[in-house]
């Protein structure tokens, strides 16, 4: 088996897919998304995140840090490990819940990826994976209750100026997993300052029998304060869309659950 590079795992998410989850994150992405609200996931190696309002000075830093100014984020584990932290939340899953496996981009380390579905399937969890697709793997796939997926511009060239890749592979990654039966909610992060074409994305997906849901997600800045302790200082420039955007454009989501 193939250890992952585990950046977090979060307890108790009700935004990570049905019900309550939890979401193990793996680190390594290959997209570069400037509005990227988990910035830590993107180099697969362990990094140090410094929050320097809380240091308090006690020089002991080689001894690990107690104020939680400094963060070591990524570790290595094993599937069996995952799968044990993962199967403590049991209890809280009912019928709806389970584990997503998210990021980063958690098929970039397909191998530890599929290691820990299958221990966790073992528990009878249910598995879920968020993806930007821009890997596609059928095995894997096959083995999910649910995959959650982005297409985040319509537009390859505006795509790959704010992400650092075009859209074609991905566009056809969706239509490939859709020929697998496994349920899909197809997503797309709204940012106010790009024109993202959700309404041609929102055709697209209606043209994919086994996407279940499509969801417009509001931008956030939480990535702005990661970015910071990971000493990227100027921030990514985007705005929290207005109430009265989002209700526009909720006329292009739909779900058919």
């Amino acid at each position: 088996m193939t250890d992952a590079i585990v950046a977090d795992i979060q307890r108790a998410s009700t935004h990570d897919g049905p019900g309550i989850r939890t979401t193990v994150f793996f680190k390594g992405c290959t997209l570069s998304c400037k509005w990227c609200h988990n910035p830590e996931c993107i180099d697969p190696n362990p990094q140090i995140l410094f929050y320097p309002e809380k240091c308090i000075g006690c020089k002991m830093c080689d001894k690990g840090c107690f104020s939680g100014a400094r963060v070591v984020c990524g570790k290595s584990m094993t599937a069996s490990q995952i799968a044990a932290e993962v199967a403590q939340d049991m209890a809280y899953y009912g019928t709806e819940g389970g584990v997503t496996f998210s990021g980063g981009e958690p098929l970039m380390q397909k191998e530890a990826l599929s290691d820990a579905i299958d221990e966790c399937k073992k528990l009878g969890i249910k598995c879920a994976v968020e993806t930007s697709l821009i890997y596609y793997d059928e095995q894997i796939f096959k083995k999910l209750d649910l995959v959650m997926a982005d297409l985040k511009i319509w537009n390859s060239e505006t795509h790959k100026k704010y992400t650092g890749v075009g859209n074609e592979i991905i566009i056809e990654h969706f239509k490939k997993l859709d020929t697998l039966g496994v349920p899909i909610i197809a997503r797309t992060p709204v940012i106010p300052e790009i024109e993202q074409g959700i309404d041609k994305i929102s055709e697209f997906m209606k043209t994919l029998k086994n996407v279940i849901c499509y969801e417009l997600l509001p931008y956030h800045p939480l990535g702005n304060s990661k970015r910071q302790a990971l000493g990227i200082f100027e921030p990514d420039g985007f705005s929290v869309p207005s109430t009265e955007y989002m209700e526009e454009l909720k006329q292009y989501a739909h779900c058919n659950k």
